[in-house]
């Protein structure tokens, strides 16, 4: 119970660093172990991921409500976010194969991997697309996991890379939903002569 509450307590103090965007945000992982690192990460993924399924899941209240792109729009924002902050804590777990095996059980047993991502936003997009709002021949579940990527993409880069040396992240959440081109084109109208 007590390295629990430690793990926790590790976990809350990751996500503020996390959230207020420290140059790094993740200075307790240094001198942890990679078992440690496992641990907080997934301590910290039990914090935020809920967090971060509610925003996708709130999207099918805005089925059939404004523009669909406009409703990708923050949720592009919110996931290049996360990304950005879980995956700093990520990165010291995979150091060698048996903790990276030693991650992956553990997502099973809890799970928490991509499917719980993927799902509510690929049912978000079968919505537009059932009521003729998203093009026909869009496939939700690609789709989704493409907008997915590409939010997980521009945190990697910027992990690497640097903040300032590519798109903001306001830049890249557009540039992630227009070129995923969901819409159906809206039809013209002829000029009049």
């Amino acid at each position: 119970m007590k390295r629990q509450a430690a793990v926790d307590d590790e976990a809350r103090a990751l996500g503020d660093a996390g959230r207020r965007g420290d140059s790094f945000a993740y200075p307790q992982l240094r001198g942890t172990t990679p078992a440690q690192a496992v641990d907080l990460f997934l301590a910290l993924l039990q914090d935020r991921l809920p967090v971060w399924l509610h925003t996708l899941d709130d999207l099918m209240r805005l089925a059939g409500k404004g523009r669909v792109n406009d409703n990708l729009l923050p949720v592009a924002r919110a996931g290049i976010d996360y990304y950005a902050e879980v995956q700093a804590a990520l990165m010291p777990a995979f150091v060698s194969p048996s903790i990276t095996v030693r991650f992956r059980e553990a997502l099973r047993e809890t799970e928490l991997g991509p499917a719980s991502e993927i799902a509510p936003l690929a049912e978000y997009l079968a919505a537009e697309r059932s009521l003729g709002r998203v093009a026909p021949d869009v496939n939700p579940e690609a789709s989704a996991r493409l907008l997915l990527a590409g939010c997980f993409r521009h945190a990697y880069y910027e992990a690497f890379i640097g903040a300032g040396s590519g798109l903001s992240r306001d830049d890249g959440a557009v540039e992630i939903v227009r070129e995923l081109r969901l819409e159906t084109a809206t039809p013209r109208t002829p000029a009049l002569s």
